[in-house]
C-alpha cells in the first residue's frame, strides 16, 4: 500500500449493509452491498446508487494490487455529484455524442450522461467498478454504457481502436486527480483522445494536483470556464467541501505537447 497517499472514509462507509445481490458481485472477497439514494444538488434529480459497504475490506484487497491503486471507486465523492448535476444542466452537451468517462466509480455520472442521451464508454481500473457501473446504470436509466477497463499509464490497443483516429467531442472525469503519479499520464491520454476543439469536464475539490493538471492545459492554449459546487453533499464530512467543474476546451488546432 502507497504510504504518501491517504484514504479517508467516509463515516457512512461503515453502516450497515443491504441485501442487495448484484450478479457478477464476489461478495465472499469483496463485502456485502447497500444502496443509497443521492439527490443532485442543483437540478434535484435523484439516483439510487448500489455501492460496496465494506471498504475497508477494499483496502485491504488493494494492498496485493501491483499498481498500488486505491479503492477510490466504491465512495460517493461530492466531484462525481456535481459533475453529474452538471450533465443533466446542459443535456445538449452530451445528447447523441460518442463521450467517454474516466474514473466511472460506482456510474453516478455515467448514468447522467445516458440519461441525457450520450453514447457512453466508460473506464475504470478496477473491473468492480464497470459491474456497478453497468447496475447502476440500468437500474437508474434502463441502459447500460459500453465499459472497458482502462490502465491510464498502459491504455489497451482495444481502447484507442474504440476511441478512432479522429478522437472524442467530450471526455468526463470526476475526482480522478489524486497523486502526483497521475498527472502526466493523464496528460497524455488526453492529448491522444480528445479531438481538436474538443471539452474535458473535469471535477475536482481543489486539490494541488488537480491545479497542476489544469495549468498545464492552461499553458497549450486550452480555455477554462469554472462552475462551483457548495453541495448540500450526502455526507456531512463533506459539508465544507467546494467542487470546482472545469469545462476545459481544447484548442481547435492542437498545441504544443511539452
Amino acid at each position: 500500500m502507497r504510504s504518501d497517499v491517504q484514504f479517508v472514509l467516509h463515516e457512512s462507509s461503515r453502516s450497515q449493509p443491504d441485501d442487495i445481490l448484484v450478479p457478477g458481485w464476489d461478495r465472499e472477497h469483496r463485502g456485502p452491498l447497500r444502496e443509497r439514494t443521492i439527490v443532485l444538488p442543483r437540478t434535484g434529480q435523484t439516483f439510487r446508487i448500489v455501492q460496496p459497504a465494506d471498504i475497508d475490506r477494499l483496502l485491504d484487497l488493494a494492498a496485493n494490487d501491483p499498481e498500488e491503486n486505491l479503492p477510490y471507486w466504491a465512495e460517493l465523492w461530492p466531484s462525481g455529484i456535481a459533475l453529474a448535476d452538471a450533465v443533466l444542466l446542459d443535456p445538449r452537451r452530451v445528447h447523441d455524442a460518442l463521450v467517454i468517462e474516466l474514473g466511472c466509480g460506482l456510474g453516478l455520472t455515467a448514468a447522467a450522461a445516458l440519461q441525457a442521451g450520450a453514447r457512453l464508454l466508460a473506464t475504470d481500473y478496477d473491473p468492480a467498478a464497470l459491474l456497478l457501473t453497468r447496475w447502476n446504470c440500468r437500474c437508474n436509466v434502463g441502459r447500460e454504457p459500453m465499459v472497458l477497463q482502462l490502465n491510464w499509464r498502459r491504455p489497451s490497443a482495444e481502447f484507442f481502436a474504440l476511441v478512432g483516429s479522429t478522437g472524442v467531442p467530450l471526455v468526463l472525469a470526476a475526482d480522478v486527480l489524486y497523486e502526483q503519479r497521475d498527472i502526466e499520464p493523464l496528460l497524455s491520454l488526453i492529448d491522444r483522445i480528445l479531438a481538436p476543439g474538443g471539452l474535458l469536464w473535469l471535477a475536482e475539490p481543489g486539490r494541488q494536483t488537480a491545479a497542476l493538471f489544469v495549468q498545464h492545459l492552461l499553458d497549450r492554449g486550452w480555455s477554462d470556464e469554472i462552475d462551483q459546487w457548495t453541495g448540500p453533499w450526502p455526507d456531512s464530512s463533506d459539508s465544507k467541501v467546494t467542487v470546482s467543474v472545469h469545462r476545459l476546451q481544447r484548442p481547435h488546432i492542437p498545441g504544443p505537447a511539452g
